[in-house]
């Protein structure tokens, strides 16, 4: 993992914000949740994403995960754009 590879990633994530994406997220011992979202902000050392809901009792409020670059480079989260 190199400074230029978190550069070009945060710059990637920074042209797709608002563009909904398909996440998929490491939790541990080969476990994988994939979900939907929408890239909301970018930081310098992470970025927000709204996850979308398709269950009735959980669109009251909207759930926001924060991921960092380094979760890219080291492949524990993987994003996909939706078309």
């Amino acid at each position: 993992m190199t400074q230029t590879d978190i550069i070009r990633i945060r710059q990637s994530v920074n042209r797709h914000i608002g563009s909904k994406i398909k996440i998929s997220a490491n939790k541990g011992r080969q476990k994988f949740v994939i979900t939907e979202g929408i890239i909301k902000e970018a930081y310098p050392n992470l970025f927000l994403v709204e996850i979308i809901s398709h269950k009735e009792e959980e669109r009251t409020f909207p759930k926001m995960v924060s991921f960092s670059y380094q979760d890219i480079i080291t492949k524990d989260v993987r994003m996909m754009l939706c078309s």
